[in-house]
């Protein structure tokens, strides 16, 4: 088995990884059953995809992998076994174990877990037990004419029509009401503004509350606060309680204290955090690992707030922990647990930056939708803020970019050419436009995008990328660096240094509102160009112009969630280029991962 495991390595359907890994557990099991490093290998291979486990009954029986993106020998393929006997070999292997067992797996019914994803998946659950059933001591706590009038002055400006519910409302007495609330919506609903009624709210009931506002990434971070800040001093409520709202964000790992070189964080269950409230943007983004560290790190008493958008795209890491909670929507609960899940969950409906008439509404509705052809036909009706292009032949993409690449960047790399260099204005000036791809790779991928744009924007004279590093180029931070704090996802540019014009250095926007900070080129992390980007790395980002870039061959990746995700990152025009049967097929395509938090949530209850 491990030869022909190392065949799908060679053919760059298992990484090194999977590889060693199975190898691994080969050794630590001691035995001669070839489904356990089979299984060791492909639980890996699942984790990688961002499935939290390996599902048994998806594969069992089937060909692995069944779909190969590239040529691959038929006898290179994998038969893999039949569920009985599958799970026959795992239930007597000694790396494999149950509820309660410390071992390299779990086994949860057709379910195969690496142990310490299990064992965050139990962890997230039960904590999110506990505050969706412990209310008691929060509706005693709670002056009900308090929270009345201030629902009141809050909500009462409403321009819904007359009988239509006001879901802002809704969300707001149920966070309030509760330790646990979701409040998901597309661009533009108003999550931001309802969670600083909310705040006010709480302010009302105790004027101590400690807040904490964290997002998953720094950009992110610094977009709630800008929001934070633009909706408090529109508020109906006292000038005190407008003043007790905090402005200040802050990254996810930076609220918990990252510690260098460790996974582990400094605020955990032994030392948790001393906030009463913590409220998290962009929640989509964040993976099963970091949620259930944050969870562990909240007081009991504290209520946690999310917000994000249910239909985005998934975490990049192991986990899709919003949507896994946000499903119980679809189908009834069957559940008492999941039933009162099911109501702390508000969805807001209404679009105030772009509703479902207008063309960038129009498209992200009929895609979110699954609606190939309508979203196709809003493309390609006369809207000045959608548009379609075919995708051109790729020895044509050079001459076929130029004009939006100019148009696109030209302002940017304007301000810095001032004699006034302001580092703020420019970091603000190169996120009107952005090019999105859905791939890192191929022609239509992010690096032979950036190249591309690179050489536009030199034979223009708006760069002089002689060396590595130029006045001007944006990067984008790929690896999490604890000691800079500068994480996966952060966006800076390089500039003259304020304190020496014969020195570079790259500024990244604060994650609090100040002035940018800088750092000399050598303290940087990994880090790559980023005109173009992927759609993923685009999450928690928002762009005035997008122009979204489609490969010309189907592939796994493109799916609804990524289409929706890039689209809604405009706010004022988007356009898509690309080839009509890839989009539809992409249109139908939804992101499915594996995992068992909703079973974890109704285990919770009886165990």
């Amino acid at each position: 088995m491990l030869q022909r495991l190392a065949v799908l390595q060679e053919n760059a359907v298992l990484s090194e990884m999977d590889l060693h890994f199975s190898r691994f557990i080969a050794r630590l099991a001691q035995s001669e059953d070839d489904n356990i490093p089979l299984s060791a290998a492909l639980t890996s291979y699942m984790v990688a995809q961002g499935h939290v486990c390996l599902d048994l009954k998806q594969f069992a029986g089937q060909l692995f992998p069944a779909n190969p993106e590239t040529e691959l020998p038929e006898t290179a393929r994998l038969q893999l076994p039949a569920l009985n006997t599958w799970l026959h070999s795992l239930q007597h292997s000694r790396v494999v174990g149950q509820k309660g067992d410390y071992k390299p797996f779990i086994l949860e019914e057709t379910r195969l877990y690496l142990y310490r994803y299990w064992d965050y998946e139990q962890l997230l659950a039960r904590q999110i037990h506990q505050r969706l059933t412990e209310t008691d001591s929060l509706e005693q706590e709670l002056n009900q004419e308090t929270l009345r009038l201030g629902l009141h002055d809050l909500f009462h400006n409403s321009t819904l029509p007359a009988g239509e519910t006001d879901w802002q409302r809704t969300v707001a007495l149920q966070a309030v009401s509760n330790r646990f609330c979701i409040i998901s919506g597309g661009p533009g609903t108003g999550k931001t503004t309802t969670v600083v009624k909310i705040l006010a709210l709480l302010l009302a009931q105790k004027t101590d509350l400690q807040i904490a506002l964290v997002a998953p990434t720094g950009k992110a971070a610094a977009r709630l606060q800008e929001a934070i800040t633009q909706n408090k001093h529109r508020l109906s409520c006292s000038v005190e309680i407008k003043a007790k709202i905090p402005q200040e964000t802050s990254t996810i790992h930076r609220l918990l204290g990252s510690i260098p070189n460790s996974p582990y964080f400094q605020r955990n269950a032994q030392n948790p955090l001393p906030y009463d409230v913590i409220v998290v943007d962009e929640a989509s983004m964040v993976d099963l690992a970091l949620m259930a560290k944050l969870v562990q790190a909240i007081q009991p008493h504290a209520r946690l707030i999310l917000l994000g958008d249910k239909d985005q795209l998934a975490s990049v890491e192991a986990g899709t922990v919003l949507g896994d909670l946000c499903a119980v929507l679809d189908n009834p609960p069957s559940h008492p647990i999941l039933n009162k899940l099911s109501e702390n969950i508000v969805l807001l409906r209404k679009s105030y930056r772009f509703d479902d008439n207008s063309g960038i509404g129009k498209v992200a509705h009929a895609v979110k939708t699954g609606n190939a052809q309508g979203a196709l036909n809003a493309l390609k009706t006369a809207d000045s803020n959608v548009q379609w292009f075919s995708l051109p032949i790729n020895t044509r993409l050079q001459t076929a970019l130029r004009e939006q690449v100019i148009a696109g960047f030209s302002h940017y790399l304007s301000l810095i050419n001032q004699r006034s260099q302001d580092p703020q204005k420019i970091l603000q000036a190169f996120d009107e436009f952005r090019i999105l791809c859905a791939l890192r790779k191929g022609m239509y991928g992010v690096e032979a995008v950036n190249r591309v744009i690179e050489q536009i924007l030199k034979a223009e004279g708006l760069i002089k990328s002689y060396y590595p590093w130029y006045v001007g180029r944006p990067i984008l931070i790929t690896q999490n660096d604890y000691t800079t704090h500068l994480y996966n996802g952060d966006i800076g540019i390089v500039l003259w240094s304020q304190e020496s014009r014969n020195e570079l250095q790259a500024y990244f926007p604060a994650t609090d509102g100040g002035e940018p900070r800088a750092f000399w080129l050598n303290r940087l992390p990994e880090h790559e160009t980023v005109y173009a980007m992927t759609i993923h790395k685009s999450q928690g980002s928002e762009f005035d112009n997008v122009l979204l870039l489609l490969p010309e061959q189907e592939s796994p990746i493109l799916t609804r969630e990524l289409l929706y995700t890039g689209i809604t990152r405009a706010k004022k025009t988007v356009s898509i280029w690309g080839k009509e049967p890839v989009f539809t097929k992409a249109v139908q395509a939804r992101i499915l991962r594996n995992s068992g938090l909703g079973e974890g949530l109704m285990s919770a209850h009886t165990g």
